[in-house]
């Protein structure tokens, strides 16, 4: 792991660039999954893994334009998505309006304990500083029911790098954060996670990808 950049003021920066992109990042991401069939296997087997543990509401957090949202339902899923930036929100509802989607932050979900059936972070941990991710990890640990089924992608590799422009060449600020699996699975394991499966893969979601499914650990508060 290289040092830690400085990421203050990283949510603000977050919401504000993605604000900025929404209209461009949209469009250029609606049909990724139309390219990527290892990826809609992973969510296939995640939508199999809560319907065969009894069901019940999915969260897909950090949803953006809501496509994974969108995928979820028709998997089946009680799916509804959550982004921190209002014009993602916006985007997700006009590409979807029969879905739900609201506005809200990872290190802060307004959900009861215990509700969720199932959580999604589809390549939207990317953004959140190391020192952030345990508090993330713990929200997502709260909210899951016990055994409740997780699962995360992100980009793997070891650099932080700032990202100042995107989608439409639109200015940006925002750093992106590349992990090990290992780094990941201890941090899921300190949250009261159990990893079940991890793999690596190139697709035209990220050309090296990292897959976790885990689940909530029953005997954790």
């Amino acid at each position: 792991m290289g040092i830690e950049p400085n990421t203050d003021g990283w949510l603000e920066d977050t919401r504000t660039s993605y604000d900025t992109v929404a209209a461009s990042y949209a469009d250029q991401v609606r049909n990724l999954l139309d390219e990527t069939p290892e990826e809609r296997a992973v969510l296939a087997l995640f939508a199999d893994l809560v319907s065969t543990s009894g069901g019940g509401s999915v969260a897909d957090v950090g949803c953006g334009p809501g496509r994974i949202t969108a995928h979820l339902r028709q998997l089946g899923m009680d799916a509804f998505g959550i982004d921190l930036s209002p014009g993602m929100i916006e985007m997700a509802r006009r590409d979807h309006p029969s879905l739900r989607f609201e506005l809200g932050s990872m290190t802060d979900l307004d959900l009861g304990d215990g509700s969720m059936a199932g959580l999604v972070a589809w390549y939207s941990l990317i953004h959140v500083p190391d020192a952030q991710i345990g508090l993330v990890f713990r929200h997502f640990h709260r909210v899951l029911q016990p055994g409740g089924s997780l699962l995360l992608s992100f980009h793997v590799g070891d650099e932080s790098k700032l990202k100042t422009e995107g989608y439409g060449g639109h200015p940006m600020k925002v750093y992106v954060h590349r992990r090990r699996h290992g780094q990941m699975i201890a941090w899921l394991n300190d949250a009261g996670f159990t990893v079940d499966e991890h793999r690596t893969l190139t697709s035209a979601e990220s050309g090296l990808g990292g897959i976790l499914l885990a689940r909530r650990r029953p005997d954790t508060q």
